[in-house]
């Protein structure tokens, strides 16, 4: 079955009589949302939300957006049962996905949330049900 003859059946399903004019208006509109789905920022937002899909990566994000401030890439080692270089390199990610920025001071490396990860943190919060 090909997927239009499925959308045929769903068409005819919906309406009392389907037409080759329908079935074709429809996929139009379906064409459109596909556009829509595949916008500009999609690789973006993917790299994003891979990058939040991380436990020791999500952890780190959550742990900036409370501190609601800068940590030093130090702090986060006694904070994470992973490596230094595990903890480096998530950061790294992390920078790389948008979700915080990076500045050195002296021989340090200071870390923050980005307003877009404040966000997403934020819109997960208010999501959970009571």
């Amino acid at each position: 079955m090909s997927p239009t003859d499925r959308l045929r059946r769903y068409v005819a399903a919906e309406c009392d009589s389907c037409t080759s004019k329908d079935v074709s208006e429809r996929m139009t509109e379906l064409e459109a949302l596909r556009e829509t789905a595949d916008g500009s920022d999609l690789e973006s937002d993917i790299n994003l939300l891979s990058a939040l899909g991380n436990e020791t990566r999500y952890k780190i994000v959550r742990t900036l957006h409370a501190a609601g401030d800068e940590l030093c890439v130090g702090e986060f080692s006694p904070l994470f049962d992973v490596s230094d270089s595990a903890i480096s390199h998530a950061l790294s990610e992390l920078t790389a996905a948008g979700l915080v920025t990076r500045r050195k001071e002296g021989k340090w490396r200071m870390y923050r949330a980005t307003p877009r990860a404040n966000a997403i943190l934020i819109a997960l919060d208010g999501s959970r049900s009571s």
